[in-house]
């Protein structure tokens, strides 16, 4: 019952949060307004960031179904739980230190996060847990990694970094090609289509983002949408049947 308690307070404490960042908002500043400040590459357009909407409600399913004494009891949640409780304070912090400008306290947030929805991941992949046990944590893994890439091209941007003279579109391309990797690791080694479906919609967004004044970064994005999408949709893994006799 302890670990149910913690978990409800930390996802409503993550939620007042957003709320706060939203509708004060902290620091006379939303979010959106402060990654509108610079001109990063890798940031996706404004309505991907929608995608927290269906984080939060998959979270909150996740909460609730531990309410249940049969799911509170399982290995499962026992193991997860103060995980969970984790990402919800990091994912506060990080909200904090980004309304207040602190983006390099924020990178150091955000990778902390990162490390621990991987920690989360991996448990849920040992367990071999269902489908819906997979599916919250496959979204907010995939939205964090992108989100990671973006907080730290920001917090170069803001630190004014030269890029070792390569310039930001080579950059933004090397990071969408490491992007396309990460899909596809997620795709062909971990067999999850979650992950890679939440990377397109982030890629494509990185596009519409840079259509007016980079279209050329913006068609690559799309490209790379589209084969990650074509190997979420092509690539089948078999079913193994068991043989009597």
């Amino acid at each position: 019952m302890a670990k149910l308690l913690v978990n409800i307070a930390a996802f409503i404490l993550v939620l007042v949060m957003n709320t706060l960042a939203v509708t004060l908002p902290l620091n006379g500043q939303t979010t959106g307004e402060i990654s509108n400040r610079l001109d990063v590459f890798f940031t996706p357009a404004g309505y991907v960031f929608s995608i927290w909407s269906l984080i939060y409600l998959l979270l909150g399913i996740w909460v609730i179904r531990q309410i249940t004494g049969k799911n509170r009891s399982s290995l499962y949640y026992q193991a997860i739980s103060p995980y969970f409780a984790a990402t919800c304070l990091l994912n506060s912090a990080w909200i904090f230190m980004w309304h207040y400008n602190y983006f390099g306290l924020s990178v150091l947030i955000m990778l902390s996060l990162l490390s621990t929805l991987i920690v989360i991941y991996r448990k849920v992949k040992e367990l071999r847990r269902n489908f819906f046990d997979q599916l919250p944590f496959s979204v907010y893994l995939g939205w964090i990694s992108v989100a990671t890439v973006a907080n730290i091209s920001y917090f170069l941007t803001y630190l004014e970094w030269g890029g070792f003279g390569l310039g930001e579109a080579f950059w933004a391309v090397f990071l969408l090609v490491m992007t396309f990797c990460l899909a596809a690791y997620f795709r062909v080694k971990k067999k999850d289509w979650i992950y890679p479906l939440i990377i397109v919609w982030a890629v494509i967004g990185i596009g519409v983002n840079n259509q007016a004044d980079h279209p050329v970064l913006s068609w690559i994005s799309y490209a790379v949408a589209v084969i990650v999408l074509l190997m979420v949709v092509f690539i089948r893994y078999p079913q193994h049947i068991s043989k009597s006799g």
